[in-house]
């Protein structure tokens, strides 16, 4: 069976939706992208850390998968880095996902 250009695309966004399923499936990323959904500025693994009380390199392990996937966006100032949501990745792949939080 010979795929034409829009079959490619839809398996691309197939796989797409895959790997941001995947990176969703943990308790926990949820509960960080409902916290950077509601603050007004990107915050830090540190400060992920203290709201869930959890160890700042689990922070940091949830941060790289969520960040592989296109939810979220890292920002790093010297030695600190900063997380917000990818708000392009919802609109596209999730619409109304983050109101249904």
């Amino acid at each position: 069976m010979k795929y034409t250009t829009s079959m490619n695309i839809e398996i691309a966004k197939e796989e797409r939706l895959a790997q941001i399923f995947s990176a969703l499936g943990e308790p926990n990323r949820i509960k960080i992208i409902k916290i950077l959904r509601d603050s007004k500025r990107e915050l830090t693994c540190s400060e992920i850390s203290n709201l869930l009380q959890i160890a700042p390199s689990t922070v940091s392990y949830h941060f790289k998968a969520l960040r592989k996937a296109g939810l979220t966006k890292t920002r790093q100032e010297a030695q600190t880095k900063y997380l917000s949501l990818n708000k392009k990745t919802f609109k596209k792949y999730l619409p109304g996902f983050l109101d249904s939080l």
